[in-house]
C-alpha cells in the first residue's frame, strides 16, 4: 500500500494520530533498511514550547536538541526540579500543584508562549493534548499546534464524536448511548437500556481516567459520580458516555501517521492487553497475533481517518475509535523517530517514507513502571523522594524514557509513572529474557513500586503463550498478587544467598582498610553454623567459604554461591550453582534482617548465629493491629469527602470517606457493621499511607 490519498475532507482528520511519545536512546543496535535522518538544513521552527511534564516532555526535548530546536518547558510550582525543566532550555511556572491550575490553566499556558516567543506547542499526551479550545486559541495566535487541529480533535478526540464518525464510515463500533449523560439517573436508564454489564467512561482524554465499570445499578450511580469528578480533574471536562462492557477482550492498537497533504502510513501494531484498572502495564510490537488481519483493519482505519483500537471478544470484532498517543515500542521496530515526524508534518512537510518502507525489525517490548504498590489492587500509588535511582542502561538493546532521576520526588498529585522501560530483541523470547534481565538490574529506592509485578507477568506461561487479555491480571491472580512463588530450588538458592551475604558482613566488619581491625585475633572461621529464618520457616545452614566462593549446606543438598561480594553496591551480581543471577540488598540491618529482592519480589530474611537463634527465643513478639474497628489509608492521597461523623452506624462495605490519589479517585469502605467513635479527617486534608481516617467501636 503506497502512501495513501484520503478524501479531501479526512486529511485534517488523519491528523488525529497525534502526539507520539519517545525515548531517551535508541534501542541498542537496530539494523533497518532505512535510519531517522536528523537534516539540520531542513527548516522547522525555532523554538517550541511543550505544554506537558515528566517522561514525554523529557522525550520531545530529547528530538528537539537533535533537530537544533530551542526548547520551553512548563512547570507547576512542585515540579521547579523536575528533570524537564533543567534540560529545557527554559522554563516559565504556570501555576501551582494541582494540574487544573497548572498543566490544565490555558491562560498561564498562553501567557508563557507569549513571553517566551515560542513559535509552536506540543502538548504531550493528557492534559490539553485533546483539548479543542486549547488548539482553537494558539491558532488564533498564530502558534503552531503540534497535533490535530480543531476538527480532528473534535472529530477523534472526543470519544462521543468519534464514534459518530466511525458509524459513519460504516465501521463497527461498540453498542452503547452516544450522547451526554446528564446525570446519575440517566446513566442507570441507559445502562439498563444497554444491557449490563457497562462502562463508563469519559468522553474526553483517555490513561484509564474516569472509566468505571458497572454491573447493576448501584455501581452505574457510583461510577457516574467517580468518573465525572476523574474526568474534570484530569482533563478539564467531566462528560460521559455508556457503552457495553467488552468482557475478555484484547487490545490491540494500530499506529498511523498522516500529514498535511493526504499521505499516511501504518506502523505496525501493539499488543497492550496487558492492563489494570483499564491502563497499560505491559506492552509489545508487534503484536503475537497473525498480521493479515492488522493489515485488513489498517486499510479501514486509514479510511476512517483516524487510529484504531482493535477489540476482540469472542466471535465479535469491533473497532474503537481513539487518538493513541505514544509508543517506544514502534520506533524500535519501524526505526522512526515519530516526535520528528510529527515536527515535520506541522511544518507542512510531506512524509518522507512510503508503505513499503516501514519494516518490522525484530520485537520490542514495554513495561511500565509505576510508583505503586502491586500487592494492593495490583498498584496503589506510592510517593516519595527517589533516594537511589539507577536505570539499567549499561545492558544492551534497553532504553528507559523517564522523566525523574535520583532526588525526584514523587507526588500525589500526578501520574505514578517512573519510567517506560523498553528492550529490544530479534525475536520475541529474545526481548523477554532481556527484559527479565532489565528489570532485574533497575534499582529504586525510596518508594515502593511495581517491578515484582512487572517481572511475573513477562515470565508467566500464559503471557509467553500469547494467551492474554485485557482479564490476564484478576484471572491468572484472582485473590490479588502475591509476588513471586518460590520453588523449592528457588527457596535454597535465596537462603543460600542469604548465608553468603551475612558471612561475607562479617567477615567485612572485622576489617578496616583492608586490613583487620585488631592486631591480635583468633584464626578466621571457615565455618559458620547459621539460622535462617523465611516466611515463618527456621532452617539450619551450614556454610565453608574459599575466596569468594561460598558453599551452603541446606537440608543435605549444597549450593554453591560465588561473586564479587561488593556490599556498597545496589545490586549484587552471582552466581549460584553455576547460573548467573542479579540480586539486590535491598535492607541489611546489624540484627541480621535482610531483605533480598530475588527474581523481582522482596524477600524478608533473618539471619541469626546459632548462639542467637537460641536466646531469640525470649524476645517478646509484638501483637498485630486489630484492622477490622480502624480505616488506615492504603495509599497517599487527599481526602475528596467524608461520609460519616461520630455516633453514625455503619454497614459492612458501606462507603466512608474518599481518597483521591494520582487522580483517581478510591472508596474507603467499612470493614465491619459498627457504630462510628471517631473521626481523623475532613475533605481537603492530605493523607499518607497508613494514616488514621476513622475508628470504629
Amino acid at each position: 500500500m503506497a502512501a495513501y490519498r484520503g478524501a479531501a475532507g479526512f486529511q485534517r482528520v488523519l491528523l488525529a494520530v497525534k502526539h507520539v511519545c519517545f525515548s531517551k536512546q535508541r534501542c541498542g543496535v537496530i539494523i533497518c533498511r532505512y535510519s531517522t535522518v536528523y537534516d539540520p538544513n531542513e527548516k522547522t521552527f525555532d523554538k517550541i514550547l511543550i505544554a506537558n511534564r515528566g517522561e514525554i516532555a523529557c522525550r520531545v526535548i530529547k528530538t528537539c536538541k537533535k533537530m537544533g530546536i530551542k526548547t520551553v518547558a512548563v512547570h507547576s510550582d512542585v515540579d521547579s526540579s523536575a528533570v524537564h525543566v533543567k534540560v529545557a532550555d527554559e522554563a516559565v511556572c504556570v501555576g501551582p500543584a494541582p494540574t487544573s491550575k497548572s498543566y490544565l490553566n490555558m491562560d498561564a499556558i498562553m501567557n508563557a508562549i507569549k513571553q517566551t516567543g515560542a513559535q509552536a506547542v506540543h502538548p504531550g499526551y493528557g492534559f490539553l493534548s485533546e483539548n479543542k479550545e486549547f488548539a482553537k486559541r494558539l491558532a488564533a495566535e498564530g502558534v503552531t499546534f503540534i497535533g490535530p487541529d480543531t476538527h480532528a480533535i473534535q472529530a477523534m478526540g472526543d470519544k462521543i464524536e468519534s464514534k459518530l464518525i466511525a458509524k459513519a464510515a460504516k465501521v463497527n463500533t461498540i453498542p452503547g448511548f452516544d450522547g451526554v449523560v446528564k446525570d446519575a439517573e440517566e446513566a442507570v436508564k441507559i445502562a439498563g437500556e444497554i444491557g449490563y454489564p457497562v462502562m463508563i467512561k469519559a468522553s474526553a482524554g483517555g490513561g484509564g481516567k474516569g472509566m468505571r465499570i458497572a454491573w447493576n445499578d448501584e455501581e452505574t450511580r457510583e461510577g457516574f459520580r467517580f468518573s465525572s469528578q476523574e474526568a474534570l480533574s484530569s482533563f478539564g471536562d467531566d462528560r460521559l458516555l455508556i457503552e457495553k462492557f467488552i468482557d475478555n477482550p484484547r487490545h490491540i492498537e494500530i499506529q498511523v501517521l498522516a500529514d498535511k497533504h493526504g499521505n499516511a502510513l501504518w506502523l505496525n501494531e501493539r499488543e497492550c492487553s496487558i492492563q489494570r484498572r483499564n491502563q497499560k502495564v505491559v506492552e509489545e510490537a508487534p503484536r503475537v497475533l497473525t498480521r493479515s488481519r492488522s493489515r485488513n483493519v489498517a486499510r479501514t482505519l486509514i479510511d476512517a481517518a483516524c487510529t484504531v483500537t482493535f477489540v476482540r471478544s469472542g466471535s465479535c470484532c469491533e473497532y474503537v475509535f481513539l487518538t493513541q498517543v505514544e509508543h517506544p515500542i514502534t520506533e524500535c521496530i519501524t526505526g522512526l523517530d515519530l516526535v520528528q515526524q510529527m515536527i515535520r508534518i506541522a511544518k507542512g512537510y510531506k512524509l518522507q517514507h512510503k508503505q513499503s518502507d516501514i519494516p518490522i525489525n525484530g520485537w520490542a517490548v514495554e513495561s511500565r513502571v509505576y510508583a505503586e504498590d502491586p500487592y494492593k489492587s495490583f498498584g496503589l500509588p506510592s510517593i516519595g523522594r527517589l533516594s537511589q535511582y539507577q536505570e539499567p542502561l549499561d545492558l544492551p538493546n534497553v532504553r528507559v524514557d523517564s522523566g525523574i532521576q535520583e532526588g525526584s520526588d514523587i507526588s500525589i498529585y500526578y501520574d505514578p509513572m517512573i519510567s517506560k522501560l523498553v528492550t529490544y530483541g530479534k525475536t520475541r523470547e529474545e526481548a523477554l529474557k532481556k527484559m527479565e534481565d532489565a528489570l532485574d538490574n533497575y534499582v529504586i529506592r525510596g518508594v515502593t513500586h511495581n517491578i515484582p509485578l512487572l517481572r511475573e507477568i513477562i515470565v508467566h506461561s500464559r503471557f509467553v503463550s500469547g494467551d492474554i487479555s485485557t482479564k490476564f491480571l484478576p484471572e491468572v491472580y484472582p485473590d490479588g498478587f502475591k509476588g513471586h512463588m518460590l520453588t523449592a530450588g528457588e527457596r535454597r538458592e535465596l537462603l543460600a544467598t542469604a548465608a553468603a551475604l551475612y558471612v561475607a558482613a562479617q567477615l567485612r566488619s572485622q576489617k578496616f582498610l583492608g586490613d583487620l581491625r585488631v592486631s591480635v585475633v583468633p584464626a578466621e572461621c571457615r565455618r559458620w553454623e547459621l539460622c535462617v529464618e523465611l516466611d515463618k520457616g527456621v532452617h539450619m545452614l551450614g556454610v565453608s567459604r574459599s575466596g569468594n566462593n561460598y558453599t551452603v549446606e541446606i537440608d543435605g543438598e549444597k549450593v554453591e554461591v560465588s561473586g564479587e561480594w561488593n556490599l556498597a553496591s545496589a545490586l549484587l551480581p552471582i552466581t549460584i550453582n553455576g547460573k548467573h543471577r542479579t540480586l539486590q540488598c535491598l535492607l541489611r540491618t546489624a540484627a541480621g534482617e535482610i531483605s533480598l529482592q530475588y527474581l523481582g519480589t522482596s524477600f524478608k530474611l533473618r539471619v541469626l548465629s546459632k548462639l542467637a537463634a537460641s536466646l531469640s527465643k525470649h524476645m517478646p513478639e509484638k501483637v498485630p493491629e486489630d484492622t477490622s474497628s480502624i480505616l488506615r489509608s492504603p495509599m497517599p492521597g487527599s481526602v475528596v469527602a467524608v461520609s460519616v461523623k461520630p455516633g453514625d452506624n455503619v454497614a459492612e462495605g458501606q462507603e466512608i470517606c474518599v481518597i483521591e490519589a494520582m487522580k483517581m479517585q478510591n472508596s474507603m469502605t467499612a470493614a465491619k457493621t459498627a457504630k462510628v467513635k471517631s473521626v481523623h479527617c475532613k475533605a481537603g486534608d492530605t493523607v499518607g499511607e497508613g494514616d488514621l481516617l476513622v475508628e470504629l467501636e
